[in-house]
């Protein structure tokens, strides 16, 4: 099993940065890729960004193309989502999820290892 624990929500200004961190422990060499998640409130849970320590490659999505930046400490076992230039439509609770079957994927379906969530609120 994996455990997934995010830290570094919090209120954030408009146009504001803010760091999330999500450490992961347990069997971690079958973490595939390591993502970032998103849900807001009456909203499906949304892909935000995502990696993997094997290849190091990362994806994001467009709405947070050039703002977000996405990082992975293979020694730490922890990923990292710098949140530059927030927006209030970034506001959510940010999840941290791992996949065992898939080195790439922006599907939720995809990742069967999930943190308790991260609450990230925008003031305008």
């Amino acid at each position: 099993q994996v455990q997934l624990v995010e830290t570094g929500g919090g209120l954030v200004q408009a146009g504001d940065s803010l760091t999330l961190s999500c450490a992961a422990s347990g069997r971690t060499l079958g973490v595939y890729a390591l993502g970032w998640f998103r849900q807001a409130p009456g909203k499906e849970r949304e892909f935000v960004s995502q990696t993997n320590f094997n290849f190091g490659d990362t994806y994001y999505a467009d709405s947070v193309k050039g703002r977000f930046s996405i990082s992975g400490d293979r020694a730490k076992n922890t990923v990292y989502l710098q949140m530059n230039s927030v927006k209030p439509e970034d506001a959510a609770v940010y999840y941290c999820a791992g996949s065992s079957t898939h080195y790439r994927s922006s599907s939720p379906r995809d990742y069967d290892y999930w943190g308790q969530g991260t609450q990230v609120t925008v003031s305008s």
